[in-house]
């Protein structure tokens, strides 16, 4: 411990001397984490960006935590500081928008936190660190930094996983449970938020750490899900389980019509519910506008050496329509696979010679998209701006949609993978913070696209984002309403637009949960209650905003 406040009072004077200092040194000396604050010039730099490579802003110092209390501990000091102090949860990093920054703050580094533990404590220290599993009870309680990828590992131990997924498990648990968690479960088993049992929630004010459920603080728990991180720092979260199959059926199919395309979807979502020898397990599709995507990262499901051509397929409006689904089995079902796949694909109405199918165990298709990762991370294509753009479009738009933005606004040309897959409203709590469209059937719309410093135009990052602000203009004018998913706006005007009839009961939780709107300020949703010098916010490019005018 002598060592430990050694190292915290060394940052300190270095905090003082190099950035200015607002906060009294000894609050922040008072700490006693076990845990390391850090100033080490990778850490701040680190926390200075995110994976969408577009927005900077340089925190104070990074936390790495060692226990909730750790947490606890910084909130009570950064609430109780009269200058000052903002504090924002950083889990992997994947933010898109600078949602996890802290100009001159303190990121606190939630995904590292219980590796360090697993590396520098004893046996029986590093054995606590990991996910708890209760196969009696069907639940595990997670570390709220840890990777959905050790989630899944930790529990298929047990025979067991989680039912409600994202399509990329290199995320923290607290960060997408701030969001939503979606994927092409979604449908069945509602997004992630409404899989979780029981949080630990460190709040603002006394910097307390409350357990908080259904029965239990539970303005707290639903504030907390899908809240953006506005409300309290998640540390623990209790996660419904599943008995894990073995094995996962994997097909994609194609269409050349949108009709007949979102009707098959809509039709497969709508067996949510049947036994699972009756439907899909996992229901998600993508727009195919350029013949190189067919065979993209996101798309090497297909064999390289048989590449499906769109100049092979009469495409309407020169755009396909992939729908993929997956059927999950084991060696005790493994006999009635084929006639149970069989009977639902005869109910859709695809292009018959599209038909791409393929085994694999369970595990590697949930991790499929991190192997596509590693194979751009190899070609230097990973670490690039990501303008991603999600929107909810609602089922009765979703036909105006595709004629004004896939066949219109995105032309022949775009340079990422375009998702696009229904889910059912009556699987959200609506007493979460999340927001969706008012319809009983809604879409996601992800635009996962790249930029990149070539000569093509299009695959520049002023492009990419233009065409964004076009999207949005055109929804605007059509009166589609839609909602951003991962929401980036910039004046509070427009969070109130978002949030719509939900705006004052988010309202109501912030001034509740924290009053001097101390945390997650990187959303840009409410300004700190006292002043501070955000001179070194930077956004990389002048265009980072997808709502600005242009």
């Amino acid at each position: 411990m002598a060592t430990n406040k050694l190292l915290l009072t060394f940052a300190i004077c270095r905090l003082i001397v190099t950035v200015g200092l607002t906060v009294d040194p000894t609050e922040l000396l008072r700490l006693g984490v076990d845990g390391q604050l850090s100033v080490d010039p990778a850490d701040v730099e680190t926390a200075s960006s995110d994976f969408g490579l577009m927005t900077r802003a340089k925190p104070l110092a990074v936390l790495h935590p060692a226990s909730a209390e750790d947490v606890a501990r910084l909130i009570r000091a950064a609430y109780g500081s009269a200058p000052g102090l903002t504090v924002s949860a950083r889990g992997h990093g994947h933010s898109i928008n600078g949602q996890a920054q802290a100009t001159n703050g303190v990121v606190i580094k939630m995904s590292s936190s219980r590796e360090r533990t697993a590396a520098d404590q004893t046996s029986a220290a590093a054995a606590a660190a990991r996910p708890q599993v209760s196969e009696r009870e069907m639940y595990v309680d997670v570390w709220g930094g840890d990777l959905w990828i050790d989630v899944l590992k930790a529990t298929l131990e047990h025979g067991l996983a989680p039912k409600s997924w994202t399509d990329y498990l290199y995320l923290t648990v607290g960060g997408t449970l701030s969001n939503a968690g979606i994927s092409g479960q979604t449908f069945n088993h509602g997004p992630q938020i409404a899989n979780v049992q029981e949080l630990d929630v460190v709040t603002v004010g006394k910097g307390e750490l409350l357990t908080c459920s259904e029965e239990k603080n539970s303005e707290l728990f639903h504030a907390v899900l899908g809240g953006l991180g506005q409300f309290g720092i998640i540390t623990r979260a209790r996660i419904a389980l599943e008995p894990a199959p073995q094995r996962v059926r994997w097909i994609r199919v194609l269409y050349s019509n949108f009709s007949s395309f979102t009707k098959d979807q809509e039709f497969l979502i709508s067996l949510h519910g049947l036994p699972a020898s009756q439907r899909f397990d996992y229901v998600e599709g993508f727009v195919i506008v350029d013949e190189g995507l067919i065979n993209n990262w996101r798309s090497s499901f297909f064999s390289p050496r048989n590449p499906v051509k769109l100049s092979s397929i009469n495409a309407d409006g020169g755009v396909l329509y992939c729908l993929e689904i997956t059927k999950n089995y084991d060696e005790s079902t493994a006999e009635t696979i084929d006639q149970e796949v069989e009977g639902l694909l005869k109910k859709l109405d695809f292009i018959p010679t599209s038909v791409f199918t393929t085994d694999l165990p369970y595990v590697d298709f949930l991790d499929r998209v991190h192997k596509a990762e590693l194979k751009l991370r190899s070609k230097g294509l990973w670490d690039v701006p990501h303008p991603w753009f999600n929107l909810f479009v609602p089922k009765s738009r979703i036909s105006d949609f595709d004629e004004g933005v896939f066949k219109s606004i995105l032309g022949n040309k775009t340079s990422g993978p375009i998702l696009i897959y229904p889910m059912n409203k009556d699987k959200w709590d609506q007493r979460s913070s999340a927001v969706t469209p008012d319809e009983d059937v809604f879409y996601l719309v992800a635009l996962l696209r790249s930029a990149l410093d070539t000569a093509d135009e299009t695959q520049s990052l002023e492009y990419l984002m233009h065409q964004n602000r076009q999207i949005l203009r055109f929804c605007a004018a059509a009166g589609i309403k839609a909602k951003q998913y991962l929401p980036h706006y910039t004046t509070q005007q427009e969070w109130v637009d978002h949030f719509g009839d939900k705006w004052a009961q988010f309202h109501k939780r912030k001034m509740e949960f924290d009053p001097r709107h101390i945390l997650a300020t990187g959303q840009r949703i409410f300004t700190p209650s006292f002043a501070h010098n955000t001179k070194n916010t930077k956004p990389i490019n002048t265009h980072n905003s997808i709502i600005a005018s242009s």
